[in-house]
């Protein structure tokens, strides 16, 4: 198991959601966990727009990573919904500085080349990510950092994670962990309200009762997200013959590398 992980991801909920039994599991296994947000989550809320909201999204990430027995995270900063206004190279910049600091052997990450994920900001820390995890190992990219002391470093196991991921090659059985994961999600409260008040309005844009459909669960929106997220890792799970599961792309060396280790094995 690694001894180092860093998610890189965009938003304070994100890692809990795609990867938080994965996470929970590596550090049961001894890894130190790290956890780079990339924006505030400020939109995140139906009512009217408020200072406050940023803090509180960054206090529900330290309460959710505590929960996990990670670090705090550390917040990037970004505006929500803005990270597509950012100069190019910029995320990308800070995503080698974060992989030179730590020097993980596990990264995870929002998939780039998952399709229909309707999110700028998922998009742009997807692709920010992936080029990261591509170019941190060469000297002459950012050689500023090596007169910060900061030295090239190739990552081995990437898990690059998506709402809508077609080519899974690795799942994670997080049947021990899946109720951690639950647990860390519930210390974002506000996201977990947001998140479930959006389908809700859907719902019922749709003509569904959602009082007679979801129960007593209709007015308790991180009962609604333990049903659907426990659903889903059960779906996952059977895949594999485990009871819950987290699904990834699992990446580790060039295809040629993969190949002769392949025959050797």
């Amino acid at each position: 198991m690694p001894s180092v992980v860093l998610a890189l991801t965009p938003h304070p909920d994100d890692a809990e959601i795609f990867a938080g039994g994965t996470i929970a599991a590596m550090i049961a296994s001894g890894a130190r966990p790290n956890i780079r947000v990339a924006t505030d989550g400020r939109p995140g809320a139906f009512e009217h727009d408020s200072p406050a909201l940023a803090e509180m999204r960054a206090e529900e990430g330290r309460r959710a990573a505590l929960v996990l027995g990670a670090e705090p995270p550390i917040m990037l900063g970004y505006p929500d919904l803005e990270l597509d206004h950012l100069p190019p190279g910029v995320l990308r910049e800070a995503f080698i500085r974060a992989i030179r600091q730590y020097r993980p052997n596990v990264v995870i990450a929002e998939d780039p080349f998952a399709p229909y994920d309707p999110h700028p900001d998922h998009r742009a820390v997807a692709w920010a990510a992936s080029d990261a995890l591509s170019f941190s190992q060469l000297p002459l990219m950012h050689p500023e950092h090596l007169e910060q002391g900061l030295q090239p470093h190739f990552v081995v196991e990437k898990y690059f994670y998506s709402e809508h991921l077609p080519s899974t090659n690795r799942v994670v059985d997080i049947s021990a962990t899946v109720d951690v994961k639950l647990k860390a999600l519930a210390e974002h409260k506000s996201q977990v309200t947001f998140l479930v008040e959006g389908v809700v309005r859907q719902a019922r844009l749709a003509g569904l009762d959602v009082e007679a459909i979801l129960g007593s669960m209709a007015g308790e929106p991180m009962a609604a997200m333990e049903w659907a997220l426990r659903s889903q890792a059960a779906a996952v799970g059977a895949s594999t013959g485990v009871a819950y599961g987290e699904a990834f792309r699992y990446v580790r060396f060039d295809p040629l590398v993969e190949n002769l280790l392949s025959m050797q094995g």
